[in-house]
């Protein structure tokens, strides 16, 4: 795991946290939600498949949203999401276990849970369809995958470059999130995608995460190869229905 002087403090911050955050002592089994068929549904609509995220705040924003996180799930939902991510780290990003665990049984689409997961018994913090790894903040990649599975999780592998693309391919991987956001620096850069998704095999889903903010943003990275959109920020500023409805109608 990198936690190396290279990273930016919040993110240092963050994934001391994660180490010493309590697990549960019971194990979580799941019967998912497919994110694949979400995805290829919303195609089928006519719809960009967009991942809307449940975000009250983050090192990377400015204020928090306090709304209801069900309320704004459902306007998400409404506004054509094909699937929901929902944060559930405390002590940066506003989110909680409880949160997932109320919009999940809210809505019918797939729900992800965004956190920094670096040993299995941290799976057990909630039911969830998808769950997410770092590849850059996990020893045993290989091993969360199959810990993860064998609770039924579908999973989300994020990466930044190329090698960290082949290791988690190498690792079975076949939904892969290209994150813009470099965590060196904090800083983003749609060429990211355009840099890492052409090394991606084409049967590995590619979801484009950070940075998305426009439909201008969504056709550039629909065009890079990106199969769907993680979005955050752009969607939880301001009307949440509207905004998603303007990503997915790009």
């Amino acid at each position: 795991m990198d936690t190396g002087s290279e990273l930016a403090p919040p993110v240092r911050s963050i994934l001391r946290a994660a180490e010493t955050r309590a697990t549960p002592d019971e194990r979580v089994d799941v019967r998912p939600r497919s994110l694949p068929d979400a995805l290829a549904a919303a195609e089928a609509d006519g719809r960009v498949p967009v991942i809307a995220e449940v975000k009250p705040t983050s090192p990377t924003t400015d204020g928090e949203r306090t709304d209801d996180p069900v309320a704004l799930a459902r306007e998400m939902v409404d506004g054509g999401a094909a699937a929901l991510s929902v944060l559930t780290e405390p002590e940066h990003f506003g989110g909680s276990p409880e949160n997932l665990r109320r919009v999940r049984e809210a809505v019918d689409v797939p729900v992800l849970r965004k956190d920094f997961v670096l040993r299995e018994e941290q799976f057990d913090a909630v039911a969830a369809d998808v769950v997410l790894l770092v590849v850059r903040f996990v020893d045993d990649l290989d091993g969360l995958l199959a810990a993860a599975r064998e609770r039924g999780f579908q999973v989300l592998v994020e990466v930044h470059t190329r090698e960290e693309l082949r290791e988690a391919v190498d690792a079975g991987a076949d939904v892969v999130g290209v994150n813009n956001r470099d965590l060196a620096r904090l800083d983003v850069d749609l060429g990211t995608f355009e840099s890492v998704a052409p090394d991606a095999p084409d049967d590995v889903t590619l979801v484009a995460e950070s940075g998305v903010s426009t439909p201008g943003d969504v056709r550039r990275m629909r065009e890079a190869g990106a199969d769907a959109l993680l979005v955050g920020s752009a969607i939880m500023d301001g009307d949440v229905a509207a905004n998603t409805r303007r990503l997915v109608n790009a």
